[in-house]
């Protein structure tokens, strides 16, 4: 593709990045096929290719956004299908994100729109600040079948649990079981503990019992993903950088073998954080530590090898949903179904498992209405696989789908664990109690 950006906009190191990416495109067009948002509108626009144009011809303008490029990068879920499909590597991931922050700092949204956008990022990263707005919510909550839009969606959201601080949360070292073989640091996260508690606290037994000391240090909070693809650049680098310096001092003081993350939204971002701090004169070297040392938890597993293979509790078939971060962002498709079946579980293959399922981060509160066809269009190919319930490894995905199939959606770390020895995922219990 080719560009026309001036000399004096090529000086700045980001538009120079963009430039290249830009350049790297041949409009083969392979992408429209496995575009969510293509698949479901049809228009050139809210496709990769369409993306790609619309953020060229915004940058060199050197102005700032409208209303229309806006409205089409906000339609994108950042799965991330397109880079899994493009022949040429164009790095859509970080064009897509400078094309976002193009646009907040230049296009001044609707007040409700700003005011909405601003809540999820000061609240959602914060688990004290995530229970308290859920615990207020639960009244209007009730009525979430009379609105539809973006309040439905907040409203629907709103009436699920908030569960208090688990007891993983809290800075600690749990102890391996047997002689230790890892050292890993857990990445709680942050929404992920007040929405599924479940999640971490199966991550720390699976991965004790497997030889890990497992680290929860203090000061690593959110990892930023969520403030940095809504566009708010300042507030996720700080985010993460905050984390990252943690993260590098706790492996500076004692050595770490990985930084597991459970949800794999996260552990993309973490994987990525030697390119998003790279200018930052305090964070970069620990942005690149921590980019080197993050694992999705699975791979930490399927590293240690599974303990007890075979034994699995329940012969339900597992459907396994392979979430977009963790298949299109870390490239990692094959490692939890291999431990699955290791495990002892009948897993289902998903038809279309490259489709997002909606989730996206933000993207359900912000696009309801695409969200929830996604959402429905993946619970119908989930529910036709026959199987008896649904695996995933990222907690949106999780939320998402468990708003359209009737199926107990778990973690993958939470079978794992109950096959090697841990308890039942309450998922399944509150399906047997019902």
């Amino acid at each position: 593709m080719q560009t026309q950006l001036s000399e004096s906009q090529l000086a700045h190191p980001a538009l120079a990045e963009a430039n290249e990416v830009l350049r790297t495109c041949v409009h083969c067009g392979l992408c429209l096929a496995t575009c969510p948002t293509y698949a479901i509108l049809g228009d050139e626009r809210d496709s990769p290719r369409g993306r790609i144009y619309l953020i060229k011809d915004m940058l060199e303008a050197d102005g700032p956004a409208d209303a229309t490029v806006t409205r089409h990068i906000d339609r994108c879920l950042s799965c991330l299908s397109c880079m899994t499909t493009c022949p040429a590597g164009v790095d859509y991931m970080h064009l897509v994100d400078h094309a976002r922050g193009h646009i907040e700092k230049t296009w001044e949204r609707p007040l409700p729109e700003r005011l909405l956008r601003t809540l999820l990022a000061i609240a959602l990263p914060s688990p004290g600040l995530a229970r308290l707005a859920l615990l207020a919510a639960r009244g209007p909550a009730l009525l979430a079948p009379l609105f539809g839009g973006r309040l439905g969606a907040l409203l629907r959201l709103a009436g699920r649990p908030a569960h208090g601080p688990s007891w993983v949360e809290r800075p600690q070292v749990i102890r391996a079981r047997g002689p230790r073989r890892k050292r890993v640091a857990l990445l709680t996260g942050c929404v992920q503990c007040v929405l599924a508690p479940e999640i971490n606290e199966a991550a720390a037994r699976v991965l004790a019992r497997h030889g890990c000391e497992v680290v929860v240090v203090r000061d690593a909070g959110c990892c930023g993903a969520l403030a940095h693809h809504l566009g708010d650049e300042a507030r996720g680098r700080a985010q993460a950088g905050r984390t990252a310096a943690a993260l590098a001092r706790e492996a500076a003081g004692a050595e770490l073998d990985a930084v597991v993350a459970t949800a794999s939204g996260c552990g993309t971002m973490l994987k990525d954080y030697g390119h998003l701090l790279r200018d930052d004169a305090v964070h970069a070297t620990a942005g690149a530590q921590v980019a080197d040392l993050a694992r999705d938890v699975s791979e930490v597993l399927d590293a240690l090898g599974l303990a007890g293979e075979g034994q699995a509790p329940t012969a339900a078939p597992v459907a396994y949903h392979s979430a977009c971060s963790l298949q299109h962002g870390q490239r990692i498709e094959a490692r939890p179904v291999a431990l699955l079946k290791a495990a002892g579980f009948s897993v289902r293959t998903v038809p279309d498992g490259h489709f997002c399922c909606g989730s996206a981060g933000t993207y359900n509160m912000l696009q309801p209405e695409l969200a929830g066809e996604l959402g429905a269009r993946k619970a119908a190919a989930i529910e036709g696989t026959g199987a008896a319930l649904v695996a995933a490894g990222n907690v949106g995905c999780m939320v998402q789908l468990a708003g359209h199939t009737t199926l107990p959606v778990v973690h993958t770390v939470e079978l794992l664990d109950w096959a090697t020895g841990g308890p039942p995922p309450p998922a399944l219990e509150r399906l047997a109690a019902a």
